[in-house]
Formats: structure tokens, C-alpha cells, sequence
């Protein structure tokens, strides 16, 4: 059984979002997201319940490295995942459109 690559979105409980891929589709696997940037975002008491959702945005069994990687740059500038005030991707670096 060939694996399925996937791009997917990270939600956190303040909505911010963290966008990546996976080339295993890894049911355990829940990206690689700088964790103290992160982590500066939550208490400790927040930290006692946290819920995150993880949605897959994409998916193909046959797309060569190189399309899931522009997968990946396509919904990290779709959703703006590497803004900071949306979300926690830090590459490819955000840059307003004023």
C-alpha cells in the first residue's frame, strides 16, 4: 500500500493555525512548529485542557516531493499561516501586501 502525502492545517485553542505536510499521513504526526513560539501563547492554566484539530487539506498518493513541498507554500500564503498574528509557520516569511 503506497502512502498517502498530505498537506494539513493545525488549529490551536486560539484559533492561531500552523499549515504542513506530512509524507507518511502519520495518524500521530502533528508538525514541526517552532514549540516556543507557541508555548508563549498559552498559560499553564491553559495548558491543563488543550485541544488542538488537525484537518487535511490535501491529499495524493502519486504527487511527486517536489508538488506536496509547493502544496505546502500554496496553503501556507492561502491561509497566511506564516503571519503571526494568524498562525505559526515562520517560513516562507510573511510579507504584508500594504
Amino acid at each position: 500500500m503506497t502512502a498517502k502525502k498530505i498537506i494539513y492545517k493545525i488549529t490551536y485553542p486560539n484559533k492561531k493555525i500552523y499549515i504542513g505536510k506530512d509524507l507518511t499521513n502519520s495518524i500521530n504526526y502533528f508538525g514541526s512548529a517552532d514549540s516556543g513560539i507557541i508555548s508563549a501563547d498559552f498559560s499553564e492554566e491553559d495548558r491543563k485542557i488543550f485541544t488542538i484539530t488537525r484537518e487535511i487539506l490535501w491529499e495524493s498518493t502519486d504527487a511527486p516531493d517536489n508538488e506536496v513541498n509547493s502544496q505546502e507554500i500554496y496553503f501556507i500564503t492561502k491561509y497566511q499561516s506564516n503571519n503571526p498574528s494568524i498562525g505559526y509557520n515562520r517560513w516562507p516569511k510573511f510579507t504584508s501586501k500594504l
